[in-house]
């Protein structure tokens, strides 16, 4: 078995999980495979024996499943990362939520002999893809999470005209807007109000920020639909961001967001389901009153 591992150098507990790896994987039939900025990280910084550890210096790598030791974050770098490679990914969370890193750190070694023993199950994600109208390309121009368009000033709002499926369905007078998948529902869109939607459902959900009218709600659509906005802004220009990587776009590109053509795998134990994540990250169903 070959297992890719990618982490958050930035916060110094990922040594010890690594420790944990290592010593776990010593005796087994387990080729471990390091990104390099991890690698390279650990060396400086660890006593652990890369003897033997495989590094990825870009995206042709090859592995059974991956495994993304941080918060969501790391955790959506690391999809981005895996891309079209449908390898399976482990999120262990050193964050602080966890809803896609949700292997506590008291929790791996029963997740890895469950691993082992391959007794998982493997979730597929949606992820939604964005083109401009004028050509300027992403990076990486898919969201796991959301694309989100914001303004760039802080002083006026913006007008997100918003169509679906060739359809004017409202202009959105607010701060910004936010296009998510169910998987992102419980981030950034469920701050501003969105509603929770489980990630076996095929929606999409679009939720303004700071929408200057109150009538204005969270909309869900079906994830086979295509929906384009347009912007207008004072200052010419706005943020769109892709699970958190952002770039600034003039106000005359149109963005088109649709359904991707291919999944994000994701590894969880048989006994945890989004309704567990919800009562221990969210803590639905505790009463606090005395």
């Amino acid at each position: 078995m070959r297992i890719a591992i990618f982490g958050n150098i930035y916060r110094p507990v990922i040594l010890s999980h690594i420790q944990v790896l290592y010593e776990y994987f010593k005796q087994k039939q387990v080729t471990i495979i390091l990104d390099k900025i991890l690698y390279e990280f650990v060396f400086e910084h660890g006593q652990i024996d890369l003897e033997g550890t495989e590094i990825i210096h870009n995206d042709n790598f090859v592995a059974d499943l991956a495994m993304s030791i941080g918060g969501d974050g790391t955790f959506l770098n690391t999809a981005a990362r895996i891309g079209r490679k449908q390898i399976p990914i482990l999120g262990i969370n050193t964050g602080r939520l966890g809803f896609l890193a949700d292997v506590s750190s008291e929790d791996i070694i029963p997740a890895l002999d469950s691993i082992l023993a391959n007794h998982y199950s493997v979730e597929e994600r949606t992820l939604l893809f964005v083109e401009t109208s004028d050509g300027t390309p992403f990076e990486y121009p898919y969201a796991l999470n959301e694309v989100s368009v914001l303004k760039q000033d802080s002083s006026s709002m913006m007008s997100i005209n918003a169509s679906v499926n060739g359809e004017m369905v409202h202009t959105y007078q607010a701060d910004g807007l936010i296009v998510s998948t169910p998987t992102g529902s419980t981030a950034y869109s469920m701050s501003v109000g969105g509603p929770l939607v489980v990630p076996q459902a095929q929606n999409i959900i679009l939720s303004p920020v700071a929408s200057h009218s109150l009538n204005v709600r969270p909309l869900i659509v079906p994830d086979s639909w295509i929906i384009d906005l347009e912007v207008h802004s004072r200052s010419q220009n706005y943020l769109v961001a892709l699970d958190g990587r952002s770039m600034v776009l003039e106000h005359k590109t149109k963005l088109r967001i649709r359904k991707a053509d291919y999944t994000v795998m994701i590894i969880k134990q048989l006994n945890h389901t989004f309704f567990d994540t919800l009562k221990n990250k969210l803590m639905w169903g505790v009463d606090k009153r005395n």
